[in-house]
């Protein structure tokens, strides 16, 4: 739960700051913009899309898992919103550019908190999120940096696509660039000083189900 929020809180503050998301809300955003279709449709499409992923990668169906996701993803949009809101009310939206850069960027390092705290907890989070923890533990040896690049190829394959068709970027700044780059650095860093007793239980539990 605290996972959850941290995330929805980091994302409503990186929506509010203007400053650029997350390539996954990016192309979302992009799609949005092309297509014309709602963006938290497409951001729950894709949460869809990505839970029956990580049920060919783990090569079993797992139905709790399955359904733990999905309501993660409708919790996490329902929060997003409260929380892009609530900065809005602050006038988040209407301060200087730097402060909003600074802003951003803090706020991609809050979401990259929560996504460690859920990822060794291994009970239930965004499905997006599995998908790394299943490349990073069970395809790349524990690199948390590499499953982060190998995640981020789809969304920015869409925003490429979007642009074609569009000859627009949206929704892409500084905090898209800062989350690239380092959301993998982040959470690996988080592992070890945020909450350091709360340890990685996925390998333990994919073997045991093997």
């Amino acid at each position: 739960m605290l996972g959850l929020v941290l995330n929805a809180l980091g994302n409503g503050l990186c929506i509010s700051s203007n400053m650029g998301s997350g390539i996954w809300t990016a192309s979302a955003v992009n799609l949005n913009q092309w297509l014309g279709v709602d963006t938290g449709l497409v951001l729950f499409i894709i949460g869809v899309l990505n839970a029956l992923t990580n049920q060919f990668l783990i090569h079993r169906v797992d139905v709790k898992r399955f359904i733990g996701q999905i309501l993660f993803v409708s919790f996490y949009s329902y929060f997003i919103d409260l929380f892009t809101m609530l900065f809005e009310f602050m006038g988040i939206p209407k301060l200087p550019i730097f402060p909003r850069a600074l802003i951003a960027i803090l706020s991609i390092i809050c979401f990259c908190v929560a996504i460690s705290l859920y990822q060794r907890a291994n009970i239930v989070m965004h499905p997006n999120d599995d998908t790394t923890n299943i490349l990073r533990f069970h395809y790349l040896k524990g690199n948390s940096t590499a499953a982060q690049i190998i995640d981020f190829i789809p969304p920015t394959i869409v925003v490429i696509v979007a642009f074609i068709f569009t000859h627009q970027i949206y929704s892409i700044n500084i905090a898209t660039l800062v989350s690239i780059l380092f959301n993998g650095v982040f959470i690996a860093t988080s592992d070890k000083l945020v909450w350091p007793r709360l340890k990685h239980n996925f390998k333990i539990k994919f073997e045991n189900r093997e």
